[in-house]
């Protein structure tokens, strides 16, 4: 059996709008990891691209902790205790694209490899639900394609799928950090109906207009009561952004997971998208926010084994 693999995660972009907690897709910036494993108990881990020099290279590593809970869960831990890890990161940091996920994925999915793939995706999206606490990032990094998941106690279940409208992804990075602890901080306890109508209203008319190929009614579908006007404050500009990315072509814009990315839709054959993406940074920049400007499609195959 092989002892060293090599996988490639895709970055995410969390709740679409509305889908808060639920609502996922893949998109095509991409994280490598090497993971070789050794009876000895050491642990080397280099890191090159996003987040190296942040990033903890010891126990504390969350590829290393994925790596660790599934040997646990395959009774294989003893066998092997430590490790060789290897990360190319490409996906920002702290951006709301979804850079721990690819971590904790590309760990559980690296160490299931070399142990012949005893558990099958599903339980790794349990495995990687467990340790990030909500599926809607970690469902897209394993499966590819947008994502719909429930979550109930601790049992998952998600369903991939690719829209008829084929989308590219024009994402403003802003240039500083924002953890998803301080951005689940300032949201509110309760909600009132009225907007909880309107979110469940328009996250499922998203995924409705993404499976019928509906160009008009996806326009309408990309708001949101629940998350955004609260986390507006630790985003300068926000709305504003989104609106001059929508006058610029854009089908809609959301925030992108915790944020402080955001990013806007299009259709891959519309040439506006240098337009919207200067449109987005442009008004980033009257907000005194540098930002960069990412163009992205939809990844369709998720977490996958690189071969040499």
């Amino acid at each position: 059996m092989a002892n060293t693999v090599r996988v490639r995660v895709p970055g995410t972009s969390a709740n679409c709008g509305a889908g808060f907690d639920a609502l996922g897709l893949a998109c095509t910036i991409y994280n490598d990891l090497k993971l070789t494993l050794t009876k000895e108990e050491n642990l080397t881990i280099v890191i090159r691209g996003e987040g190296a020099e942040n990033i903890p290279t010891d126990e504390r590593n969350i590829v290393w902790r994925s790596v660790r809970y599934l040997l646990e869960k395959a009774r294989a831990d003893k066998d092997y205790r430590g490790a060789r890890i290897e990360m190319d990161n490409r996906v920002p940091l702290s951006r709301g694209l979804g850079s721990s996920a690819t971590a904790i994925v590309g760990g559980l999915k690296a160490a299931n490899v070399l142990l012949g793939n005893r558990f099958k995706r599903h339980e790794l999206l349990e495995f990687a639900t467990d340790i990030e606490g909500h599926p809607d990032n970690v469902a897209p990094a394993i499966y590819g394609g947008f994502t719909v998941s429930t979550l109930s106690r601790h049992h998952v279940d998600t369903l991939s799928f690719l829209p008829k409208l084929k989308l590219r992804l024009v994402v403003a990075v802003p240039d500083f950090p924002l953890s998803t602890r301080a951005a689940r901080q300032v949201l509110p306890e309760k909600v009132t109906v009225k907007d909880a109508v309107y979110n469940v209203s328009r996250a499922s008319m998203l995924v409705a207009s993404l499976l019928r190929g509906d160009v008009h009614r996806i326009r309408g579908a990309f708001g949101d009561a629940l998350h955004q006007p609260y986390r507006a404050k630790l985003i300068p500009g926000m709305f504003d952004v989104f609106r001059a990315a929508r006058k610029a072509g854009a089908l809609g814009a959301s925030l992108s997971g915790a944020g402080p990315c955001l990013i806007a839709y299009l259709l891959e054959k519309d040439e506006a998208h240098e337009a919207v993406g200067e449109a987005m940074q442009r008004e980033f920049l009257a907000h005194e926010v540098n930002a960069q400007i990412l163009q992205l499609g939809l990844d369709t195959k998720g977490a996958h084994v690189l071969h040499s």
